[in-house]
């Protein structure tokens, strides 16, 4: 790809020069012609890299649909693998700025690694659309250049607790997931809604990202009407497949990540009956997720999840975005502007809009796993709509709160 757009940016220099000299064609005309350059980074190795391929997926799928062009320009992608580690992910995104000197940045996946960079992002004003889901990016440590269209930590939580206590009637809960900001606040955002609503968290288990044996901590599930596991990547798979090989038999909720759609392929009878909770399903009936999951389809030739959805998302955004701003990108704070602006009425996980702090108000789904026709499915069995990152919670009350962590709440036991 690179030695196209290389060809066509020579060609495009070529033919702008002779007709600037020919017939003196203003300057604006021919550098509108420049590709908008769009940066990823995401992770392609460790244990996220089942959703960081899925991320480049989603990007691909989206510009194939498109040929290429956002917003009336053509695109010039650039994807940096991360490798997973915060320096990692502030490596490449120094790289994508100042070296590749791209429009707008997407991703990067993991908590951590938005936590690492955000800081870099502000100064050197870029916009970035996250997958990554730190929540005091849009709460209290707001970037004015970062924007979220797919949900912070705890947002398909407090609707996946809401859902445990009242139509599953649990109320004695164990939650257990990796030893990260994104598990802290998964897990703080289930406990305050499940105790809200009279339940009671028993213990807080925290194996760390890179567990090969979850045995010692599958020990001390016991005595529980549940387990809330928020594991990422390819993590819920191990983690469910030594489960049921322990012959735990208590009934399992997850968020977002924990039954995402494109582990299905993956899973065994292990995942039946599992319940989660999440932005995207693959069972969404809009018009924007047949086109998606068909494009999905088409080019990698697997169904799709929330990672490839999101990242989907935000591609439309971007492409809203420059429709509203006539292709123009160069004046960064107007451009984000632009961004924050943007409410779409179809997109594969249906309506999105974002709210004064840049995050997204949309449709949370619960879902269950179950077999059909030999294929595990997630069929939607409820569906939360508007859903924002405060839930129902007084915003003021909620944003004097500490950021959930691996603390707070604490456990009333």
């Amino acid at each position: 790809m690179s030695r196209k757009v290389n060809r066509r940016k020579f060609m495009a220099g070529t033919a702008a020069g002779v007709a600037a000299a020919a017939f003196k064609f203003p300057a604006p005309a021919i550098a509108q012609a420049a590709p908008f350059k769009l940066g990823l980074l995401t992770i392609k190795t460790g244990p996220l890299a089942q959703g960081g391929i899925q991320m480049e997926q989603g990007v691909i799928t989206y510009l194939k649909e498109k040929d290429y062009t956002l917003g009336g320009r053509k695109v010039d992608f650039v994807s940096a693998d991360t490798g997973g580690s915060p320096a990692g992910a502030k490596t490449k995104a120094q790289e994508l700025v100042e070296r590749d000197k791209v429009d707008t940045i997407v991703g990067p996946l993991a908590a951590f690694e938005l936590l690492a960079i955000t800081d870099y992002i502000a100064q050197a004003k870029t916009p970035l659309l996250s997958l990554a889901a730190a929540e005091d990016l849009t709460q209290r440590r707001p970037n004015p250049y970062f924007l979220r269209a797919s949900a912070c930590s705890s947002q398909a939580m407090h609707p996946m607790a809401d859902y445990a206590a009242k139509e599953m009637k649990l109320k004695r809960m164990i939650t257990i997931t990796e030893d990260f900001a994104f598990g802290y606040e998964q897990m703080g955002g289930f406990q305050q809604t499940f105790e809200d609503n009279g339940g009671r968290i028993l213990k807080k288990l925290w194996p760390p990202l890179a567990t090969p044996d979850y045995t010692p901590y599958l020990a001390q599930i016991a005595d529980c009407d549940g387990v809330c596991q928020g594991f990422a990547g390819g993590n819920p798979l191990k983690f469910m497949k030594q489960y049921a090989s322990a012959g735990l038999k208590f009934p399992v909720v997850t968020g977002q990540t924990g039954g995402d759609d494109a582990l299905l392929r993956s899973y065994g009878d292990e995942a039946i009956g599992l319940i989660s909770s999440c932005p995207y399903t693959l069972d969404a009936q809009t018009e924007a997720n047949k086109r998606f999951v068909a494009g999905m389809q088409k080019n990698f030739n697997l169904d799709p999840g929330f990672y490839a959805a999101g990242l989907y998302i935000n591609c439309m955004v971007i492409d809203e975005a420059l429709k509203k701003s006539g292709g123009k990108s160069d004046d960064k704070a107007e451009f984000m502007k632009a961004l924050r602006s943007v409410s779409l009425a179809d997109t594969p996980r249906g309506p999105v809009k974002f709210d004064h702090l840049g995050n997204a108000v949309g449709n949370m789904f619960i879902r269950k796993c179950e077999k059909v026709g030999g294929k595990l499915v997630n069929t939607t069995i409820k569906t939360y709509t508007n859903v924002s990152q405060f839930w129902t919670y007084d915003e003021k009350k909620f944003l004097e709160q500490p950021v959930y962590s691996r603390d707070f709440p604490p456990l009333k036991s």
